[in-house]
């Protein structure tokens, strides 16, 4: 029996406000704050205090879901979800349930299959929780809690179980992240924890319409193990399944080390939760107008600016998904593009992401952070495109802008790498690699026309690779004509 995967994310991205979603507790990095700083008796659930909705927030969260072409509800319903855990002191979480924020929106993904549009259930907003960290003392295991992030404003987005493989869920929540990074809500720092994603999977036979027992899997904060946990999940089921073994509905975590699902707790559903309105807040009235207002300030998102990139500048699909992905990416592209008025955009696209990607990599800053510029990158290849200097020589002068800040003319004449297009000085160096290697030569005369190559590469050599290769090529094919012409 063939079986198909069926799969809904759920996906909690923090808002980038600078206050908490409930208090005027400063929102704080919690890679780099002290634990516990960012805490006051609202955000630590102390009797008798009132919460007061975050308008920032309410802001982010509508422009998330208009962007995911949602729905707006003209009121919403905070709840409370109750449940104990040590990094939730309230005892419970404010949150939305029945009246949510946004509903029926989508979103398109591409994989190699094509193009697929994911429909999304709800958006709605809610608090997060504070931060378990498990330790080691003196053989006894031990949990401390920091609630700086208690509290910090948070954004659930909940898709509909339209996703059929561990790519397409890949493809969705990188797409998602990216939406988030352009609407400047998050900033997809996910090793930091400000998107955590969570999918529901179950298995079904091929051409079945109903739904398998599902199971969850906890906080991912990596495409890699997304898409790995998913893949191991849905091969663990259909395992399970074929064996005549029930597939149990639970809570899953992910263990990176061995690469398989681990059992947390049985799954949750609704009314383990005790959902019933949050008496301490009125309903969230969002006015039409407001609305208008927050979608005419919305940005280029990346599916339209794929589309824009593709016509614009006539770059693949691939290309211009490579460059959309991050939108301080695609703004470096196109001042670079705009700084190269003689080379084609596929150039600038392909040094961008091939020779700069490169060295992003090594040094593991962000582009934002980087010496080189977007104007003098496209003065570079400028100087390329204009045969001031040739390719491997503007690899090598890239680099050292990279890690000196210089711009490229000024590199090229201190060391004096421009490229050499004289064509009497050219001729002269060919006839001297010619008479050099007349083994060679004559290697090439008797028909081996592959040895060319060979030759091409030793005038460069003896250039100390300045000589513009189009001049060499063409001079070296002339000469080697003569000499073929001479020896009939």
């Amino acid at each position: 029996m063939e079986f198909e995967p069926v799969i809904g994310l759920e996906i909690h991205a923090e808002l980038q406000t600078k206050s908490k979603m409930f208090c005027a507790c400063p929102v704080v990095d919690p890679t780099e704050a002290e634990p516990n700083i960012a805490v006051c008796p609202v955000c630590a659930g102390m009797p008798g205090v009132l919460p007061v909705v975050n308008q920032k927030a309410v802001e982010y969260a509508i422009r998330v879901a208009l962007a995911l072409n949602c729905e707006i509800a003209p009121t919403s319903i905070f709840a409370r979800k109750n449940y104990f855990y040590p990094d939730l002191p309230k005892g419970y979480q404010i949150s939305q349930y029945e009246q949510p924020l946004a509903v029926n929106g989508n979103l398109k993904i591409f994989t190699s299959k094509g193009e697929k549009t994911i429909r999304i259930r709800r958006v709605h907003m809610e608090e997060d929780t504070g931060k378990l960290t498990h330790v080691m003392k003196n053989g006894h295991s031990h949990s401390l809690v920091d609630l700086n992030r208690a509290g910090v404003p948070l954004l659930e987005i909940v898709s509909e179980p339209d996703l059929r493989s561990a790519e397409e869920v890949r493809a969705y929540a990188q797409t998602l992240r990216s939406i988030l990074r352009y609407l400047g809500v998050n900033s997809g720092d996910m090793q930091k924890g400000v998107m955590r994603i969570e999918p529901n999977v179950s298995v079904r036979p091929v051409g079945s319409e109903t739904f398998g027992t599902r199971t969850e899997i906890k906080n991912l904060n990596s495409f890699r193990a997304l898409e790995r946990s998913v893949d191991y999940e849905i091969r663990r089921q259909i395992e399970r399944i074929r064996q005549g073994k029930p597939v149990i509905q639970q809570t899953l975590g992910w263990d990176e080390s061995r690469g398989e699902t681990v059992p947390q707790r049985s799954k949750e559903e609704a009314h383990d939760y005790r959902y019933f309105p949050e008496p301490d807040l009125p309903p969230l009235v969002v006015e039409p107008a407001w609305i208008e207002e927050i979608r005419a300030s919305l940005p280029e998102l990346p599916y339209a600016k794929v589309q824009r990139f593709r016509q614009q500048y006539g770059l693949s699909e691939y290309d211009a998904d490579v460059l959309v992905a991050e939108p301080a990416v695609a703004d470096y592209y196109e001042q670079a593009v705009n700084a190269a008025p003689d080379t084609t955009p596929k150039m600038v696209a392909n040094w961008l992401s091939g020779e700069l990607f490169s060295l992003l990599n090594q040094s593991l800053l962000p582009i934002e952070e980087i010496r080189v510029s977007p104007q003098s990158f496209g003065r570079l290849l400028q100087m390329v495109t204009q045969g001031k200097i040739n390719q491997n020589t503007a690899k090598a002068v890239l680099e050292e802008m990279f890690n000196t800040g210089k711009e490229a003319q000024d590199i090229v004449s201190e060391r004096g790498l421009s490229q050499i297009s004289d064509a009497d000085y050219i001729a002269s160096l060919v006839s001297q690699t010619l008479d050099q290697h007349p083994e060679q030569v004559s290697t090439y005369l008797k028909g081996k026309e592959t040895v060319s190559r060979w030759l091409f590469g030793q005038v460069m050599r003896l250039s100390r690779g300045q000589a513009n290769p189009h001049v060499v090529q063409q001079e070296l094919d002339r000469q080697l004509a003569a000499l073929k012409e001479a020896s009939h």
